[in-house]
């Protein structure tokens, strides 16, 4: 693919746990994963399909996984570079400015949020004032949007919590997955299009119509719309060649599955 591509929302699951992990997350969501989930399925997808750079959103579902999760997110970081790894943060953990203080000296450019894998809404205070303190120490906050299809109820992340959480914290360097909520794609397009915030296009190719996508995209800001899969649950190839067949111009559809990222990544 002539165009290159960067792939803002990945995941992985460490070797020993992942067939476990994928099986028990295919049951729930009643989907089929695109691969094992290892990290090294991710690398030998990207090969396989040409994709430059994909980031990795680990999620921390309990305070006791910090250290580890972070520490092996900055070890991949420091192996190679086509994979960059965010870290993350429980929304219980203690001192939590000591905590995104560690994630910013280990190097990682941000973390991820996951209200319904973490069990506490997006507006919650503990969420406010850590990504709040993340937004001021320059990290990229990743933070689940809308329904997730494993975890239904109660709706964690829906779109009045997320709205609610943006005028609290006043937005920035957030990116919304699921292009701002999965699902919720008309309350995205009242409560959350114009926000200070990006959409990731994660997971909603199969659940949104071409017309809503992009005029969701074009009120929102094309400049403001990041590529992501959700890999391993859909495919990295598929994924971008739908986007490549959208009406946006040449220029637009760079934008999106690369240059976007690029900028708001520094790089």
């Amino acid at each position: 693919m002539s165009i290159e591509i960067i792939d803002f929302h990945t995941h992985d699951f460490p070797d020993k746990i992942a067939p476990k992990t994928i099986a028990l997350l295919q049951e729930r969501s009643g989907i089929t994963a695109f691969r094992d989930g290892t990290f090294l399925s991710l690398a030998e997808a990207m090969q396989r399909d040409g994709i430059a750079h994909s980031i990795l959103l680990p999620v921390v579902t309990k305070p006791s996984q910090f250290q580890t999760v972070n520490e092996m997110a900055a070890q991949k970081n420091a192996l190679q570079s086509h994979i960059l790894s965010f870290g993350g943060i429980h929304p219980d953990q203690d001192n939590y400015k000591e905590a995104i203080d560690y994630i910013v000296s280990l190097g990682l450019k941000g973390i991820k949020l996951h209200p319904a894998y973490q069990g506490v809404y997006a507006d919650d205070i503990r969420y406010l004032r850590i990504i709040s303190y993340a937004l001021e120490k320059d990290l990229i906050v990743s933070i689940h949007a809308g329904i997730d299809i494993g975890l239904p109820e109660p709706n964690y992340s829906g779109v009045t919590h997320i709205k609610e959480m943006l005028c609290k914290t006043g937005g920035g360097k957030i990116v919304l997955a699921h292009l701002g909520g999965w699902k919720e794609f008309d309350a995205v397009e009242e409560l959350l299009v114009g926000e200070n915030c990006y959409f990731d296009t994660a997971f909603v190719a199969d659940y949104i119509s071409k017309e809503q996508f992009e005029r969701i995209a074009r009120k929102h800001g094309v400049a403001k719309i990041l590529f992501g899969t959700d890999s391993p649950w859909t495919s990295q190839l598929e994924s971008a060649e739908w986007i490549l067949h959208l009406s946006f111009t040449e220029e637009e559809k760079q934008m999106i599955l690369s240059g976007n990222a690029k900028k708001l990544l520094g790089w």
